[in-house]
Order: structure tokens, then C-alpha cells, then sequence
């Protein structure tokens, strides 16, 4: 009786130990081959038919469908440019260059990849709809109060990511690493 007790007992603890890890390896994403560059993270391996199994089931749980190599690359912002979560209640300025591409997007996510809702429906920029200095440089100003310029608005409430999706670009990983002034720089503003 008391092996039956151990084993049982074994099973149980193995089998909430193997659930506990699985649900923290598909939190937050594809962990493996991942590059982050100052506040963007970016992961090019995960477009290829090498997938690893991890993030080919973190995918399948958000219903994501990453870009493919030759179409163009994501890179998601978690935090601000020195490294602290992004809060809903403060306001950001992400100003900058983008890496030569012939096409970009720039939106707010929730945690989950979903569209942040906000009572002006606006939920992104992309490359040709956005207002430039004459040096090509922008600067976009994320926050729940109406800003003029290039201003999208989050909804206070709700925490959210950003997401960066450069199409047909020439960014090479695997020749380089890249300065973390070639992404937008995402700076934190007034908080309420």
C-alpha cells in the first residue's frame, strides 16, 4: 500500500511539474532564438520550417501566424528603452528610424496579440501614413489622452505591447548584430 501511496504520489507531482513548465515556456512566446535589441525583440529563426516545438505551440495558442522569412520580420516591445514595463497610465514616445524596408507597420497589442480598443478606432501607423521630420526621422506619441502629430491612443485601463512589422527589409541576423539605435527608441512620459 504505502508503494502504491509513493507512486501515485510521484505521478501526480511529475505530472503538475510538467504542466507548470509547459504553461511557462508558451507564456510570453517563443523563448528560443530569440535577439533583442534594446527595447525589440525579434526572433528570425522562428519563420522557417525549423520551428521549435515550443514556439510552434506558443503560435498555435495566440493563433499568430509569424511572418515568413522573405516577407518581412516582428519585433514586439515589452518595456520602455531603459528596460521598465510598459504602464498603461503613462504616455510614450517612440521616436526614430526605421531599418530600410519597403514597407512598415507599427500597432499596440495587448499581452495576448489582440488590438488594443479605444474610442477612436485608430490602432496603428504604418510607412505611408505617417508624419516625418525632413531628416525621414518620427516621432509617435502613445497615449490615452489626444495628442496633434502622430498620436495613438491607449486605452488607460489596459496594458499593452508594441509591434513593429517590417516587410521586405534586408536585415541580415545572421552577419551582424544591431545597434539598438537602429529600431525606435520608446521613451517613457508623464504618468497619471
Amino acid at each position: 500500500m504505502k508503494t502504491l501511496f509513493r507512486f501515485v504520489l510521484t505521478a501526480v507531482a511529475g505530472t503538475l511539474l510538467g504542466l507548470a513548465a509547459t504553461y511557462f515556456m508558451l507564456q510570453g512566446g517563443p523563448r528560443f532564438g530569440r535577439i533583442e535589441v534594446g527595447a525589440w525583440r525579434v526572433a528570425p529563426g522562428h519563420t522557417s520550417a525549423e520551428i521549435d516545438p515550443y514556439a510552434r505551440a506558443a503560435f498555435a495558442r495566440t493563433g499568430e501566424v509569424p511572418l515568413a522569412h522573405a516577407e518581412g520580420l516582428s519585433f514586439l516591445a515589452r518595456s520602455d528603452s531603459d528596460g521598465h514595463r510598459l504602464e498603461p497610465r503613462c504616455d510614450y514616445i517612440l521616436s526614430g528610424h526605421v531599418p530600410a524596408s519597403r514597407y512598415w507597420s507599427l500597432t499596440l497589442v495587448s499581452p495576448s496579440g489582440a488590438l488594443v480598443d479605444n474610442p477612436a478606432k485608430r490602432y496603428g501607423f504604418t510607412s505611408a501614413e505617417i508624419l516625418r521630420a525632413a531628416d525621414g526621422s518620427f516621432e509617435i506619441i502613445i497615449s490615452g489622452h489626444a495628442r496633434p502629430g502622430n498620436w495613438l491612443p491607449a486605452a488607460t485601463p489596459q496594458a499593452f505591447n508594441i509591434v513593429l512589422r517590417l516587410y521586405d527589409t534586408l536585415l541580415d541576423f545572421g552577419t551582424s548584430n544591431l545597434d539598438k539605435n537602429v529600431l525606435p527608441q520608446i521613451r517613457q512620459g508623464a504618468c497619471e
